[in-house]
């Protein structure tokens, strides 16, 4: 009776055991495809980040040369 009762014991670790994998195994996938997600999130706001310096970059020099178009016409 002590061998059916340690079985029924070890049977049910086994079976919690396995419920616990299962549960961790779908966190991992979840963290996973979370992760994944996130990486392309921040590679699209690098590359936006990047054209924005970009533009900003053309604008101020576009302004800095009416600026200076401006200061030679008002010494001409």
């Amino acid at each position: 009776m002590d061998t059916n009762n340690t079985d029924a014991r070890l049977k049910e670790q086994v079976a919690e055991l396995e419920a616990s994998l299962k549960t961790l195994i779908t966190s991992c996938n979840r963290l996973h495809d979370e992760n994944q997600s996130l990486k392309t999130k921040e590679s699209q706001l690098l590359k936006e980040r990047a054209e924005l310096f970009a533009k900003n970059d053309k604008i101020r020099t576009q302004v800095e040369a009416m600026v200076m178009r401006l200061k030679a016409m008002e010494n001409a």
